[in-house]
């Protein structure tokens, strides 16, 4: 009898089962990393808050510190080309960080929130900023925040973006 030449189905379910194995293996590693990634994005992302919350208290000191992301960013998305920027649109972080205020626009898998705080009136004298997955356990597991101190902190049980500086204070502070 001829021999004839080719892969038997068993050599080929060998390899297809090899193959399974080995993205079973790299896909929950690939997923981990995706969320690192995420999640030093969110870490970025509130850092450059804090930053712009600065400058914007500066520029504009009978207002205080920024109430809401959208004051620190450009008026539209054509961002601040040729335009002077103004309190409520203060050109300090770009515009989709400023409009990643809702679970829907999400910068890299978290949303932010922005609050500032004039306990005496006049001019916002505090804020707080904080970040949390829009996808809890998939875009992201911890929640960030920072205030005044620009002090970034996480929590691993974070829902919403914290309101309140006590509520930031009472998370881990970030090394």
């Amino acid at each position: 009898m001829k021999r004839q030449k080719g892969f038997s189905l068993i050599e080929l379910l060998i390899v297809v089962a090899i193959i399974l194995i080995i993205a079973a293996i790299a896909i929950p590693n690939l997923l981990r990393a995706h969320m690192a990634a995420n999640e030093s994005s969110a870490v970025g992302s509130v850092r450059a808050i804090d930053t712009a919350e600065f400058a914007y208290q500066s520029s504009y000191p009978t207002v205080g510190y920024s109430s809401t992301l959208l004051a620190l960013g450009p008026p539209a998305s054509t961002g601040c080309s040729g335009i002077q920027p103004l309190s409520t649109s203060a050109c300090l972080i770009d515009w989709v960080l400023a409009n990643a205020s809702t679970v829907a626009s999400s910068k890299s898998g978290y949303y932010f929130g922005d609050t500032a705080f004039n306990p005496a009136g006049g001019a916002n004298s505090s804020y707080v900023v904080g970040g949390v997955p829009s996808a809890p356990n998939q875009s992201g597991v911890r929640g960030f925040c920072s205030t005044e101190e620009g002090v970034v902190r996480f929590t691993a049980n974070a829902v919403t973006p914290v309101a309140t500086v006590a509520a930031c204070a009472a998370y881990i502070a970030l090394q």
